[in-house]
C-alpha cells in the first residue's frame, strides 16, 4: 500500500466533487466567474486556475441558448423513456429539467449551459448516464495522463514535449489537486469528464507531490489543435468519416495480447470485451495443456456482455449464474453455458485495477463468486451499469450532433447484490509504490507470475505489454 505524508494548504481549498458538476464550467473557465457568484469559495478558486485561457469559448447567443435547450429536451426525454429505474430513483425528474432549463437561460457561455445538462444527468447518481455535447472546434491534448492507485492520483503517462514535462512533471509524481479539487478515488472520474467532455481547458493548475515527497505546484499549458470540422458545426460526411477512424484506431490499440512461459504460465492482457463467441474461442485452443492463465484486466473499461459470456464459457464447464438482468420492463435470470468439453480448467488468476469497470468487474466477481481463481490487485471502479447511446442532430446549416449514454439495465449478482458504486475487492491487494510508478516497474504482475512459479522482475513486467500494441 501507498503511504503519503499528509500535506496542509496554505494556498488551497480542495472541494468536494459532489458539489463539482455546479461549478464544471467556472472551474474551467474562471474567467466567467467574475459577477457570477452561486458557490462558496468560487473566487479562491479562480486565484487557483490563475488566467487560463478558455480551449474554445462560446458566447451564449440566443441561437446558442435555443441549442442548449433543444440538447436539454431531447436528452431529458432520452432518460425519462429509456432509464432503467422508471421512478428515477424518486427523484423529481420534471422539477429538475425546469431548475436546469432556468439555469441554462442564466447561463454566460455554452460551457455553463452544457454543466447544466451534465449535472442533470449526475443527479442520477449513476456511472453510465452521462451528457456528450457537440465537440468543439478544438481537440485539447494536456499531454499527460494521471490514474488511482488506491485512493490517490498519480500520474502515469508525461508527453516528454508536453509544457507539463518542461515544468517539472513526471510519471510517478501524486496527483493532490486540479484546479483546487482534491484528486481521489472519489473524484477522479467527474474530473476526467469534465476536462475531457464538457469544459476541455487550454491549462490546468494542479499540485504534485513527487517521489521525495517535494511539492511543485505548476500551471500546466496542454496542446490545442484545430480539428477539420466540429462534430456538430460541419459537414456529416467529415463527421461519418472521423467516426470511421476513430473506430479503426479503437480496434487496433484495444486487441487482445499474449505472452506464454511454456506450459507454466499464459498472459492474457484483455482490454475490453469485444470479441465474438468465435474469436474467444480461438484464444482459448491456445490455453490447452498451460498449468495456470493470467488474465490481465488492467484498465478494462468493459464491453459487450455477449463477449463477456464468451469468455466465461471459456472458463466454466458447467452452466453459470451471471446475475439477474434488471431492466425498465422486467427482471431476468443470465446464464452463461459453459464449455462442457473444451473449458480450461487450470489454474487462474486476474489482475484487476482501479480503471477495470463494468463487464471487467462482472466477469472477476463471478470467478469469486464461484470460486474459480484467484483476483489480484487493485480494487475496481464500481461502474458495472449497461448503458446505450442515443445520438440526435439538431439544425441544418449548421449541424449539432450530440448525444448521452442512458443506463438501460443493472446487473445483480448471484449473491442478491449490485456491485455498482462498489466495486470488486481484490482476494489479494497488491499495489505498486510510488518508486515503482517512477521507475516503471510493474510489480503486480510480476508477483502474479511468481505465484504460477514464473520468476520474472518487476522491469521484465513491464516490457511484457508494451504501451502501444506492436505492429502485425
Amino acid at each position: 500500500m501507498i503511504m503519503a505524508a499528509p500535506i496542509k494548504f496554505q494556498r488551497n481549498i480542495r472541494y468536494d466533487v459532489k458539489h463539482f458538476f455546479a461549478w464544471a464550467s467556472r472551474c474551467f473557465y474562471p474567467d466567467v466567474i467574475a459577477g457570477h457568484g452561486g458557490c462558496r469559495g468560487v473566487s479562491i478558486l479562480a486565484g487557483l486556475c490563475v488566467v487560463m485561457q478558455i480551449a474554445s469559448a462560446q458566447k451564449l447567443t440566443r441561437v446558442n441558448r435555443d441549442l442548449a435547450e433543444g440538447m436539454l429536451h431531447d436528452v431529458s426525454s432520452d432518460v425519462r423513456r429509456n432509464y432503467y429505474d422508471p421512478k428515477m430513483h424518486g427523484l423529481d425528474w420534471d422539477a429538475l429539467v425546469r431548475r436546469a432549463k432556468e439555469n441554462i437561460d442564466k447561463a454566460p457561455e455554452m460551457s455553463d449551459a452544457n454543466a447544466q445538462i451534465a449535472g442533470l444527468l449526475e443527479s442520477l447518481n449513476d456511472s453510465h448516464t452521462r451528457f456528450f455535447p457537440p465537440r468543439y472546434d478544438r481537440t485539447v491534448d494536456y499531454g499527460w495522463k494521471f490514474q488511482i492507485v488506491g485512493n490517490n492520483a498519480f500520474v502515469t503517462e508525461v508527453d516528454a514535449k508536453s509544457d507539463a514535462a518542461s515544468k517539472g512533471m513526471r510519471v510517478g509524481d501524486q496527483l493532490l489537486t486540479l484546479n483546487g479539487f482534491t484528486v481521489d478515488r472519489a473524484s477522479a472520474s467527474g474530473l476526467l469528464y469534465a476536462m475531457y467532455v464538457i469544459a476541455p481547458a487550454a491549462a490546468v493548475t494542479v499540485d504534485l507531490l513527487d517521489p521525495t515527497h517535494k511539492l511543485l505546484h505548476i500551471q500546466a499549458v496542454a496542446t490545442i489543435k484545430k480539428t477539420p470540422g466540429l462534430m456538430g458545426l460541419g459537414d456529416e460526411s467529415w463527421y461519418l468519416n472521423q467516426q470511421r477512424i476513430n473506430f479503426e484506431d479503437a480496434v487496433s490499440k484495444d486487441r487482445v495480447r499474449s505472452v506464454e512461459f511454456g506450459s507454466n504460465l499464459m498472459i492474457l492482457q484483455i482490454p475490453d470485451f469485444a470479441l465474438g463467441s468465435v474469436g474467444v474461442a480461438q484464444l482459448f485452443a491456445r490455453t490447452r495443456g498451460c498449468k495456470t492463465l493470467l488474465i490481465d484486466l488492467r484498465g478494462n473499461l468493459g464491453g459487450a456482455v455477449d463477449s463477456l459470456k464468451s469468455y466465461l464459457a471459456e472458463l466454466f464447464p458447467y452452466d453459470v449464474l451471471l446475475g439477474q438482468w434488471v431492466t425498465r420492463n422486467k427482471t431476468a435470470p443470465m446464464i452463461v453455458k459453459g464449455d462442457r468439453k473444451n473449458a480450461y480448467t487450470g489454474d487462474l488468476i486476474v489482475l484487476v485495477d482501479s480503471r477495470t469497470a463494468s463487464a471487467g468487474e462482472i466477469f472477476a466477481r463471478i470467478i469469486q463468486i464461484e470460486q474459480r481463481g484467484t483476483i489480484l490487485g487493485d480494487h475496481t471502479s464500481g461502474r458495472t451499469m449497461e448503458s446505450r447511446m442515443f445520438r440526435h442532430v439538431l439544425g441544418q446549416n449548421p449541424v449539432y450532433y450530440f448525444g448521452a449514454s442512458v443506463t438501460v439495465a443493472d446487473t445483480v449478482m448471484p449473491d442478491g447484490k449490485s456491485i455498482e458504486h462498489i466495486g470488486v475487492q481484490p482476494d489479494r491487494v497488491f499495489l505498486p509504490t510510488q518508486a515503482d510508478l517512477a521507475a516503471g516497474r510493474d510489480p503486480v504482475l510480476a508477483y502474479a507470475a511468481g505465484l504460477a512459479g514464473v520468476k520474472i522482475t518487476p522491469e521484465q513486467a513491464a516490457k511484457l505489454f508494451p504501451s502501444e500494441p506492436p505492429e502485425n
